[in-house]
C-alpha cells in the first residue's frame, strides 16, 4: 500500500498549460480554482484555448493576475453555443461564487415600484416591492423607498388618491384624517363618483408617463369652464391641483428632455476602491439615483469594472431602452445584445461626448467622486475605531467581523433573538439575522436561556456552513447585550461546540444604567470600564444600539403578526387570498367557524372539498 503523498499539488502555469491540449475554440465560461477548490475567477471567452493560452505565458501580466495564476491549481469549463450565452453565465456564476479576483458588485436589493390596483372601481395606489404579480399597472424602477415615498406623496397632494388598504376602505363610514388634510378625495364615503375617480387615476398614470404638460392644460380649461359657469369651489380645487403640479415638477430636479427612459450610469475609481452612480430616468423623470462600491483591485481597468458592474446588476433586473455610460466598456455591442435578449427590445450604450446626456453623465460622476470620497473618509475613521476597540479588550489585531447579540420580548412573550454585523465598511445589513426562539423549556423571561439558545443555534449552523473557517463567516469578537450572566451562558455554549478562540465582551448599562458609565465583562476577566468619552465607547454603544433597534424592531413584527392571526392560519388550504375572503363575506373569523356547509360553499374561490375542510375543522374540534 502507497502511503499518501505530503507533496502539494502543483500549481500556475503548467496547471493551466496542460488543459490546452483538450480545449477548442469554442465560445464559454472558465472557472479557475485553487488549492482547496475554491474559485478564484470566473471569466468568459469567445475562444476558449486562446483565453486559457494567454494565462500560460510567462510574462505580460498585471500584479493581480499574476497572483491569481500562481494560485490556480485546476480550472474548470462550460461550453456556450455564443459568446452572449457565455458572458450572461459568467456574469451569473460571478453572483453565486463571489470569486476572490473577480469585479463584485455587492449590494443587490430589488427595487420598489409605484403600483396602481387594478381590483377595485376605486383603485389604490401604493409601493410594491418584488414580485409583480398583483394585477394592475406597475411604474418604476425607482431609486429608494424614499424616492417612491415622496412620488406618492406628490400623486397624493395632487390627484387625491386614496392609498388605505381594502379592508379599511371597506370599512369606512366616515373620511379619514388624509381626507381632511386634502390627501384623498374620500371615494370611501362617496365623496367623489366613480368615474370622475377613475379620471384622477388616468391623470396620475398620464403624469407617471411623463405627460404633465397635457394633464396642466386640461385641468386649466375645466378650471376657466368652472368659473364661467361660476363654480367657484370647483374652481379653486382645479387651481390647487395646478399649483401642486407645479411644484412637484420643480422639485424634481433633472427632468430631462431629450431622455424619456435611460439610466445613467458613472464610475469614479481611486485608491483600489471605486463607486458607480445610478441615476433612474423614467418618462423623461429622475426617479431618484443610487450609488454602488463594488469590490475592485488595485488594478483593475475601468472598462472591466464597468461591464462587470453592469453585467451583474441587469442579472436580475430589467434594462431600460438606453444605458448612458461615463465610460467605454471591453464589449460593448456583446453587452448590448445580452440585454436586448433579455428586455425583449433594442436596447442601446452610449457614451455621450457632448449635449444634455453628457451633462447628466457629469452630474452623476460628480456624485459618485464626492460619494467615493465620503466612503473612503468613514473607512479610514472606521479603521481607527476597530484598531482602538483591539486596543481596549487586547485583542489579536483589529476585528474584521464583530457579532452583537441582543434579546427582545414583553415578558417571555413574542420572543426573538437579534445579531448585526460590523466589519471594516460599517454596519453589514445584509448579514443581520432574527432568531424566533422556540425553547419549549424555558421560563418566560429567562434571557440567558434565550441567548443561550441563539448562540447555539449560530455556532451549530457556522460548523455546518464554514466547518474550516475559510468564507469569512465566522466572527473576530462577540459583543453580548448584559453583563456577567450572559457572558457565562454564552461562554457555556462556545466550550460546548468547541469555539475557545473568539473573544467575547458582554456591555452591561453599569451605574444608574446611564449611557456613558458602561461596564464590560470577559471571561476570566476583571470588569472593566471606559473613559467617559472615548470615541471606542460611543462606537461600542453605536453597535449595542442599532443590534437593540433591530432586535425591537423583529419583536414588534412578530407581535403585530401574533395580534392579526386567527385560527383561519392553522386550516389547510387555506392562504392569504381565501382569508381575505372568507373574512369579508362572514365578517370575522368566529363567523366562519360558526357558518354551515352551504354557507362556507358559497363564497368565492373556496371549493366544495375546501369547505368540508373548513367546517369539519371547526366543528371536529369542538
Amino acid at each position: 500500500m502507497t502511503a499518501p503523498s505530503d507533496t502539494p499539488p502543483p500549481q500556475g502555469r503548467k496547471v493551466i498549460q496542460a488543459y490546452l491540449k483538450s480545449l477548442d475554440s469554442s465560445p464559454g465560461v472558465y472557472r479557475m480554482l485553487d488549492a482547496e477548490s475554491r474559485v478564484l475567477y470566473v471569466g468568459k471567452a469567445r475562444n476558449l484555448r486562446a483565453r486559457v493560452s494567454s494565462y500560460a505565458r510567462p510574462t505580460g501580466h498585471s500584479a493581480r493576475i499574476s497572483r491569481m495564476i500562481a494560485n490556480t491549481a485546476s480550472m474548470m469549463f462550460l461550453t456556450t453555443k455564443t459568446e452572449t450565452e457565455a458572458l450572461l453565465l459568467e456574469q451569473n456564476l460571478i453572483k453565486q461564487l463571489k470569486p476572490k479576483f473577480n469585479v463584485l458588485l455587492r449590494d443587490d436589493k430589488s427595487f420598489p415600484n409605484i403600483l396602481v390596483t387594478a381590483d377595485s372601481d376605486y383603485p389604490q395606489i401604493k409601493k410594491h416591492r418584488g414580485a409583480k404579480k398583483e394585477k394592475g399597472s406597475y411604474y418604476g424602477p425607482f431609486a429608494s423607498a424614499g424616492a417612491v415615498n415622496r412620488t406618492l406623496n406628490q400623486l397624493q397632494r395632487v390627484f387625491l388618491l386614496r392609498d388605505c388598504s381594502n379592508a379599511m376602505f371597506d370599512s369606512r363610514t366616515r373620511p379619514c384624517l388624509q381626507h381632511q388634510i386634502k390627501r384623498c378625495s374620500a371615494p370611501c364615503v362617496g365623496k367623489i363618483s366613480p368615474e370622475d375617480y377613475r379620471q384622477t387615476v388616468r391623470d396620475a398614470e398620464r403624469f407617471l408617463c411623463g405627460k404633465s404638460t397635457e394633464i396642466q392644460g386640461r385641468l386649466a380649461r375645466e378650471m376657466e369652464e368652472a368659473s364661467a359657469a361660476m363654480e367657484f369651489e370647483r374652481a379653486a380645487a382645479l387651481r390647487d391641483r395646478i399649483k401642486a403640479l407645479t411644484q412637484v415638477q420643480t422639485a424634481q430636479g433633472i427632468n430631462p428632455q431629450g431622455v424619456k427612459e435611460a439610466d445613467i450610469i458613472a464610475l469614479h475609481m481611486e485608491s483600489g476602491q471605486a463607486c458607480v452612480q445610478v441615476f433612474f430616468i423614467r418618462a423623461n423623470q429622475n426617479w431618484g439615483n443610487r450609488d454602488y462600491y463594488p469590490r475592485v483591485g488595485a488594478d483593475v481597468e475601468e472598462a472591466e469594472v464597468l461591464e462587470a458592474f453592469i453585467g451583474q446588476f441587469y442579472d436580475t433586473r430589467e434594462p431600460p431602452r438606453q444605458l448612458i455610460l461615463s465610460n467605454e466598456i471591453e464589449n460593448p455591442d456583446l453587452m448590448a445584445e445580452a440585454l436586448s435578449g433579455k428586455l425583449g427590445r433594442k436596447v442601446d450604450l452610449l457614451v455621450p461626448k457632448r449635449g444634455e446626456k453628457a451633462e447628466l453623465v457629469d452630474g452623476a460622476l460628480r456624485n459618485a467622486r464626492e460619494s467615493l470620497a465620503r466612503k473612503m473618509a468613514e473607512t479610514a475613521t472606521q479603521t481607527k475605531l476597530l484598531q482602538g476597540l483591539a486596543d481596549a479588550f487586547d485583542l489579536p489585531g483589529p476585528p474584521q467581523r464583530i457579532e452583537v447579540y441582543d434579546n427582545s420580548h414583553i415578558q417571555g412573550t413574542n420572543a426573538v433573538g437579534a445579531m448585526i454585523v460590523a466589519g471594516p465598511e460599517g454596519m453589514m445589513k445584509n448579514q443581520y439575522r432574527k432568531f424566533n426562539i422556540r425553547g419549549d423549556d424555558l421560563t418566560p423571561g429567562d434571557d440567558f436561556g434565550m441567548m443561550k439558545e441563539v448562540l447555539h443555534r449560530r455556532f451549530k449552523r457556522l460548523i455546518k456552513e464554514d466547518p474550516d473557517r475559510s468564507r469569512g463567516l465566522w466572527p473576530d469578537l462577540l459583543l453580548i447585550d448584559g453583563g456577567a450572566g450572559q457572558v457565562s451562558a454564552v461562554a457555556s455554549i462556545m466550550a460546548q461546540h468547541g469555539v475557545e478562540d473568539i473573544p467575547m465582551v458582554g456591555v452591561a448599562k453599569g451605574i444608574d444604567r446611564d449611557a456613558g458609565k458602561e461596564e464590560f465583562h470577559r471571561v476570566g476577566k476583571r470588569v472593566m470600564a471606559l473613559r467617559h468619552n472615548d470615541p471606542v465607547l460611543y462606537f461600542v454603544q453605536r453597535l449595542r444600539d442599532e443590534a437593540h433597534r433591530f432586535a425591537i424592531g423583529t419583536h414588534r413584527a412578530k407581535r403585530a403578526k401574533g395580534v392579526s392571526a386567527t385560527p383561519l392560519d392553522d386550516v389547510p388550504g387555506v392562504g392569504a387570498a381565501r382569508k381575505r375572503a372568507l373574512l369579508a363575506h362572514f365578517g370575522s373569523a368566529k363567523a366562519v367557524g360558526r357558518a354551515n356547509l352551504s354557507d362556507l360553499k358559497a363564497v368565492e374561490g373556496v371549493s366544495d372539498a375546501l369547505a368540508e375542510t373548513i367546517y369539519g375543522y371547526f366543528h371536529e374540534r369542538g
